[in-house]
């Protein structure tokens, strides 16, 4: 463990949903800042008001809390903090960015968009892999910056990069990064609008919420050099920065809504259960350097450390996700998944329909091992749910032949005549039958299957005719004898 008690932050933006990645990265703050005794931040960076969209502040908190990863700060917190909304937060960034210039280290820009579209296809021409702002604007006189902003002239306000020493990122993950001074372009910092842009906000932020620990995205790293300016030209402590690996489809391509979800939301909507998706992604870049792949999140904090996170990036693997899914799912006990089942049941078809809960256990103790989802014990358990309509033509093809409703009937009789039976009951009823006829077992069973259940597959044909029980056993009976002899 760390000696100090660490303060992190998890800093989405409010642009629609949230991606499995961001969710990995603000399991990866939870659990260092748990680990270590510290402070978990939730931050809403929303000055792109461009990429704001109406109601995505309330859908990632409700994520959050889904998932477990409840903040000790922020607008989530339901405590005294925050809320840390950066749009709220307008004058702090205003009042920073007037320091900068009157110390130098910023400047208006009155560069037209047309001038600036001009440049960048000069450099690009040039052979110039990115565009840089040429400093034009800063040789501007005081009379001329008063003057213009009199005018009410469009304006920003550019980070003034000066040349010098390499900068220096020391990361937790990646070790020593350089960074050549001449490569970093003058980033905007307010926006015409009088927004500032993430760089400045995020650096002015972390400084005032005592941010210790930068644990975010890859994707970030080009920018922490500019970031790293500005905490030295505001003469402020640096944090220290981990940068997560990237996740990659399985053809080691970024990971995009091309291949499949991304979004949180979608592995919610399709039952995936929170702790096998924090399971799942917690070793989408980290382990713990044993092969234990099996978590639950209070491990996870127990065993996490931004030491194991490895640099390459992380396949997504969707196969993996629904193993941890139905190991998930075979833990957990059966009043918490009579629970589930009640949900999904109350969403279905069968919703006006009464199960009681005796009924809805033996069903899940009979498909638990057979499903993936709680969806799936109605999907593929339907006929515990319903009579079936339809019988699978395959095994009706396979199973059922000419004498075979002689044999049902006289099974059906002998089902009959059992008293509160268990399934040993119908087992023996059942030999005896076959025994009657001189036929193996099976050309009792497969049909007898088919009739109760419409399909050929599921758990054993005892346990079904027990949970079923006596009357609607021998009532699916006549049904099948009547569609299908």
């Amino acid at each position: 463990m760390i000696h100090c008690k660490p303060r992190v932050r998890f800093a989405p933006s409010p642009t629609g949903y949230l991606h499995v990645g961001g969710l990995r990265t603000a399991l990866y703050n939870y659990l260092f800042a748990k680990r270590n005794e510290g402070t978990f931040v939730l931050r809403i960076e929303d000055t792109d008001r461009n990429r704001f969209v109406e109601g995505a502040v309330e859908s990632l908190i409700e994520t959050l809390d889904w998932a477990g990863l409840k903040p000790d700060e922020g607008p989530a917190a339901g405590g005294s903090y925050g809320p840390y909304v950066q749009s709220q937060r307008l004058n702090i960034y205003n009042k920073h960015s007037q320091k900068l210039i009157e110390d130098h280290k910023a400047y208006y820009c009155f560069c037209s968009s047309e001038r600036l579209e001009i440049l960048r296809k000069e450099q690009q021409q040039a052979g110039a892999s990115q565009m840089k702002y040429d400093k034009h604007c800063l040789s501007l006189s005081a009379d001329q910056i008063h003057n213009k902003l009199q005018a009410g002239e469009n304006c920003v306000i550019r980070l003034n990069v000066q040349s010098g020493e390499k900068v220096i990122v020391e990361d937790l993950i990646r070790g020593r990064v350089e960074f050549d001074p001449e490569t970093i372009d003058d980033q905007v910092l307010i926006k015409s609008d009088g927004y500032p842009t993430y760089h400045l906000a995020n650096v002015v932020d972390d400084h005032l919420m005592e941010i210790t620990h930068v644990i975010r995205g890859e994707e970030w790293l080009p920018s922490t050099p500019k970031h790293v300016l500005l905490y030295q030209y505001f003469g402020w402590e640096i944090p220290k920065f981990a940068h997560l690996p990237l996740l990659l489809n399985s053809d080691r391509s970024k990971l995009s809504k091309r291949q499949g979800d991304v979004a949180v939301e979608d592995y919610i909507a399709k039952g995936y259960f929170k702790e096998a998706l924090i399971n799942f992604v917690a070793l989408l870049g980290w382990s713990a350097g044993d092969n234990q792949e099996f978590y639950y999140l209070d491990e996870l904090i127990d065993k996490f450390s931004l030491e194991r996170v490895q640099k390459s990036g992380a396949v997504f693997n969707i196969e993996k996700l629904n193993w941890l899914n139905f190991e998930h799912l075979q833990r957990k006990d059966s009043n918490e998944l009579v629970s589930l089942l009640r949900t999904e049941i109350s969403k279905s078809k069968y919703m006006n329909k009464s199960f009681s809960d005796d009924y809805l256990s033996r069903v899940i103790n009979a498909m638990k091992e057979r499903v993936n989802f709680v969806h799936e014990f109605l999907a593929n358990g339907f006929y515990f749910f319903e009579a079936p309509i339809e019988f699978e033509e395959k095994a009706r093809e396979k199973n059922w032949k000419a004498d075979t409703p002689v044999y049902l009937g006289k099974l059906k009789i002998e089902f009959a005549s059992l008293e509160n039976p268990v399934k040993e009951d119908y087992e023996t009823a059942l030999g005896k039958v076959a025994e009657e006829f001189e036929i193996g077992k099976g050309k009792l069973i497969h049909p007898l299957r088919l009739v109760v259940s419409g399909v050929s597959g599921g758990p054993g044909v005892y346990d079904i005719l027990e949970i079923l029980g006596k009357n609607e056993v021998i009532k699916r009976i006549e049904t099948a004898l009547q569609k299908l002899s």
